[in-house]
């Protein structure tokens, strides 16, 4: 992505203050605070002192100053323990309040990778709605989103053998599921157009593909927080009474370990680490086939969130 370098240089800098600060902050403020202390103590009984600040307040604000430095770590440890602790882990069906929090930006990056991305799209679908009313502080919008390449034979999502327990490739339910992520691709473009053709909010939506199965399901927002999980793969759907079992997993029923810059340095990393991999896997990933075609000059149908998402 361009423009990633110059975003890491100044993320650096803004982290060595941050550190800075909460380092020395403690000690410049015991120490301003015990300064003001003495030095009023000392104008209150030395003459020739106050005589040179003169002033007569001193013993009051030499007492204010103690009570302050008294106060001051019982102060700090009140403020951090208001703060809300961030989550270890968490359900998909909770993706709703990171997609919410992320849009309280002024430019909102969303990237995905993992199955058909239902969940996701649910809650997108929503949100750049709502855009179209009130955009808030929302100026710009981009939603990448890695999905598996069902155009190749593949051993989940697949068939289950007669055995019970073999994969085997079903081109035809690979083609539903192509069909499903058309359709949430095009609605989504479709809002992010007529966003952008507002002229309020710029957006941009897109899929393209990855090679093998959906193994991994990762959520990135605003490039600060990551949601990471892994599918269950041998879970199982039947479709009808009538139809076979398939190997399907259910998005909605993974739990997504979550990571954020709030968490410290060891966070910071791992949030640096999946960045760069979501990165480097977009750009080796290829657009699916249905973007070949034409689009439509109308916005695509609206399409409101359909069964439980995978």
């Amino acid at each position: 992505m361009s423009g990633g370098s110059g975003r890491t240089t100044d993320g650096g800098m803004g982290e060595r203050l941050k550190r800075f600060q909460g380092r020395y902050e403690p000690m410049f403020t015991r120490i301003l605070l015990l300064t003001i202390f003495f030095t009023g103590v000392t104008a209150q009984f030395v003459k020739p002192v106050g005589d040179a600040l003169q002033d007569k307040a001193f013993l009051g604000g030499a007492l204010l100053s103690l009570v302050g430095y008294v106060l001051y770590d019982t102060v700090k440890d009140l403020a951090a323990s208001l703060r809300l602790p961030v989550r270890a882990q968490v359900g998909s069906p909770e993706l709703g309040s990171f997609v919410s929090e992320a849009f309280r930006a002024r430019t909102v990056e969303i990237r995905f990778l993992g199955y058909t991305g239902e969940t996701l799209y649910n809650e997108l679908y929503h949100r750049l709605e709502g855009l179209l009313d009130d955009p808030g502080p929302t100026r710009h919008v981009s939603v990448r989103v890695l999905i598996p390449d069902f155009g190749q034979p593949m051993i989940v999502p697949s068939r289950v053998g007669e055995d019970g327990v073999t994969p085997v490739d079903d081109p035809d339910y690979r083609k539903r599921l192509e069909l499903k992520c058309q359709e949430y691709d095009q609605t989504l473009s479709g809002i992010a157009e007529r966003l952008t053709t507002g002229g309020r909010v710029t957006a941009e939506c897109e899929y393209r593909l990855y090679p093998g199965i959906p193994k991994d399901k990762i959520c990135i927002f605003n490039r600060e927080q990551v949601l990471h999980g892994l599918y269950d793969v041998v879970a199982r759907t039947v479709q009808g009474s009538s139809e076979p079992e398939f190997y399907d997993p259910k998005g909605y029923r993974t739990d997504l370990n979550v990571w954020s810059r709030a968490g410290g340095d060891d966070s910071k990393s791992v949030i640096a680490t999946w960045n760069k991999h979501l990165d480097d896997l977009w750009r080796l990933s290829s657009p699916p086939s249905w973007h070949v075609l034409t689009r439509p000059t109308r916005p695509a149908p609206r399409t409101p969130p359909g069964p439980p998402p995978r």
